[in-house]
């Protein structure tokens, strides 16, 4: 793995992370957290592959890195939607705290997320665990190379930022992650597949959260 071109492009690919069996093995455990679902926040059941995650993400911002959110997605026939282009900017934490740089507020399935200070989600790395193969045609995420390096990008100039750069679409074989700063541009487009589309996204840090805020974690 080349530090620097992730660096770079903000985007790196890691073959075969985890196994077929341990594949198979994660499919079956998740499958009653999904039911149906298009999505949802994983408090747990991770204990299997995070060692492996962890690996991945202490190559990319160093060994002291630590997953602070984890979400199971699954695309179907019957749960298939699109994202426009977006940059992710918020983070999970315990509570409310009145501390600067932090804001605007909001709540997800009752968890209390905020938009901290840009460095927090510049030293963050986000990982995405594919369950099953991802083509062309199966949705794959696609990103904007290079354009974590604009920091906070306000969302009027998302699209036109992400289309004036090199995209580029992440297909992944089950068992492989994608790596991407968190701040990448990003979006995906519906499944033209009856199959399943099933990805873990975990994100990591390597810090602690400056001023009275703490990460809520899995």
């Amino acid at each position: 793995m080349d530090l620097a071109a992730f660096q770079r492009d903000g985007a790196a690919h890691f073959l075969t992370v985890l196994g077929s069996d341990a594949v198979a093995r994660l499919r079956e455990q998740l499958e009653p957290e999904l039911k149906g679902r298009p999505g949802r926040r994983l408090t747990g059941g991770l204990d299997s592959v995070l060692p492996a995650l962890t690996d991945v993400a202490s190559r990319l911002i160093g060994p002291a890195a630590f997953p602070v959110r984890a979400v199971v997605f699954d695309k179907t026939s019957e749960t298939n939607w699109s994202v426009a282009w977006h940059q992710d900017r918020t983070i999970a934490v315990r509570e409310r705290r009145d501390a600067q740089g932090y804001g605007p507020w909001s709540v997800k399935d009752d968890i209390p997320h905020v938009e901290p200070p840009i460095s927090v989600m510049a030293g963050m790395v986000t990982l995405r665990l594919h369950l099953d193969d991802c083509e062309n045609d199966n949705a794959p995420l696609t990103v904007a190379l290079g354009s974590h390096a604009f920091g906070r990008v306000p969302a009027p100039e998302v699209a036109g930022l992400a289309r004036s750069l090199p995209n580029l679409a992440c297909c992944a074989r089950a068992g492989d992650v994608w790596a991407y700063s968190t701040l990448i541009l990003h979006m995906s487009e519906r499944s033209r597949l009856a199959g399943r589309r099933r990805v873990v996204q975990v994100d990591y840090s390597a810090e602690g959260l400056p001023g009275d805020v703490r990460w809520r974690g899995l």
